[in-house]
């Protein structure tokens, strides 16, 4: 949405739209098909906890939505670990913690773990990092981690990420012709954080001009971002609400 302050002079406005984490709006391919089979194999798990690794806008989130709601879990960021009551939260149900790394609450996860195996409750962790990258400091909540099915969400191939740039326009209510999004998807990073960035570009610079997102306008943005190193935006809801987020 545009507001016109000066005749011509178009500026946008940032309005968010709500979350579109649904199980029908997750898209699959073979770069996250292992981690989506995983959540849609709940409650038939391999083991209790189960520990989604993935990079920046690589869906993490999105997935721990569909579980959520499969399973009634409750989520919370790692950031909560350190003011949480475990046996309180595992009797209400099932939990997820996200975005899981160094420098979280260690004690704190690992009575989350211990209040979730005697509450017999599934645990999802997701994590932008490899476990072994961490940096454990208590022995016991590192076997416990290592007990965890880890399961990766990879950076995606040409059709994923084709099919992840129209989600997201989608998702910000924006229509992009397909030849567009196939011009850009084989020309762009093929990374998940590269999808975020270009998306939120492209949206904002045909927003300014009041006009609608072409291939020549992808390809001047396409060019002024190979130039530089890619930084993601600070995103509002919706471009945060495809296969992306930490």
């Amino acid at each position: 949405m545009t507001v016109d302050l000066s005749g011509s002079r178009q500026i946008p406005l940032e309005l968010p739209l709500p979350a579109r984490r649904g199980l029908r709006h997750y898209v699959v391919g073979d770069a996250n098909r292992a981690a989506f089979a995983l959540i849609e194999l709940w409650p038939d798990w391999p083991s209790p906890v189960t520990l989604l690794i993935g990079s920046q806008g690589s869906g993490k989130t999105h997935l721990a939505a569909i579980w959520a709601k499969r399973s009634e879990a409750r989520v919370f960021s790692s950031e909560s670990l350190a003011s949480m009551d475990p046996p309180a939260v595992t009797a209400a149900g099932h939990v997820a913690v996200e975005d899981l790394g160094e420098g979280f609450d260690e004690r704190g996860l690992f009575h989350l773990l211990n209040a979730a195996a005697e509450a017999r409750r599934s645990v999802l962790l997701t994590s932008r990092r490899e476990l072994a990258s961490w940096n454990i400091q208590t022995p016991d909540l590192l076997s416990r981690l290592r007990a965890a099915t880890p399961v990766n969400l990879h950076e995606p191939d040409d059709p994923l990420l084709e099919s992840l740039l129209g989600k997201l326009f989608a998702d910000r209510q924006t229509v992009v012709e397909a030849s567009v999004i196939r011009f850009a998807a084989t020309r762009m990073e093929r990374s998940y954080a590269a999808a975020l960035v270009l998306v939120d570009a492209l949206d904002r610079a045909a927003l300014s001009a009041k006009s609608p997102v072409t291939r020549s306008l992808a390809a001047r943005i396409l060019l002024e971002h190979s130039s530089r190193e890619p930084e993601l935006p600070e995103l509002d809801d919706r471009a945060k609400s495809g296969n992306c987020s930490s």
